[in-house]
């Protein structure tokens, strides 16, 4: 599957730059996966994973040498959205504007619909 105006999900600079020094120790190969699962305070969680395999409904977003995968369910929760990396005094961290999101969590990594 490719990015499409109906569904596109963005990877911004600075996450592609953070990502390709996270996948520099990986084996050759190796994805980022982002999928979201049930779960987290506000009912939906966004999930990381270090992948090697594709599967083929997968959005493959490639971006400066890197890849983001993303898998077709996952992406009805996600069109519209950016991946991006932030570096703050908090603490650095991947966070997702979600458009679809109308609540979240304090941590970043969960949301509603």
């Amino acid at each position: 599957m490719t990015e499409t105006l109906e569904h596109p999900v963005t990877v911004s600079d600075r996450a592609a730059k953070r990502i390709a020094r996270i996948l520099a120790n990986e084996p050759a190969g190796t994805d980022l996966r982002v999928s979201v699962e049930g779960g987290g305070c506000s009912g939906l969680q966004y999930k990381y994973d270090l992948v090697t395999e594709r599967e083929d409904d997968d959005l493959v977003i490639e971006k400066n040498g890197i890849a983001v995968l993303i898998d077709s369910i996952s992406l009805q929760y996600m069109a519209g959205s950016e991946i991006d990396f932030v570096d703050d005094l908090i603490g650095q961290s991947f966070q997702i504007n979600n458009p679809n999101a109308v609540a979240g969590c304090g941590c970043g990594t969960s949301f509603t619909i």
